[in-house]
């Protein structure tokens, strides 16, 4: 179903605004967009797809492509002997961040990462003679 031109411009000058002072559309800032879309006649699809439209034009991070994008790379590190090594997870935590342009703290990220893993059934490589227990130090 087409939208009408009017209404979709609209939509995108919401989504400007709702990203304007810090070029990040959160989760929360998100659904906000998404029930918008709704209620002027946009299905979610279409939203999500005006969204990224959007984000990709104005150089905007929307938290979730940048989840999905951290999420590959852990899911990659996790296919070649089933587990995360300490240096493959600070990778993933360095492209969490180049891809939220840091508007996320690194504890949260860890956090977030661990979760995904944990999600996922993925393990860490952790301890051993000289090992450290940096998994499990994330809170």
């Amino acid at each position: 179903m087409a939208v009408l031109e009017q209404i979709k411009n609209q939509f995108v000058e919401f989504i400007t605004l709702q990203a304007f002072d810090d070029q990040y559309i959160d989760r929360q800032e998100e659904k906000r967009i998404l029930e918008v879309g709704v209620k002027n006649g946009i299905s979610v699809e279409e939203s999500l797809t005006i969204i990224r439209e959007v984000a990709s034009q104005k150089g905007l991070v929307v938290e979730r492509d940048a989840e999905e994008r951290t999420k590959d790379f852990l899911e990659n590190a996790a296919t070649n002997d089933g587990k995360v090594t300490k240096k493959e997870f600070e990778q993933t935590v360095a492209l969490f961040k180049k891809a939220s342009k840091g508007m996320i703290s690194e504890p949260d990220m860890k956090r977030r990462l661990k979760k995904m893993m944990e999600d996922n059934g993925w393990k860490a490589k952790e301890g051993g003679l000289f090992g450290s227990k940096w998994y499990s130090a994330i809170e």
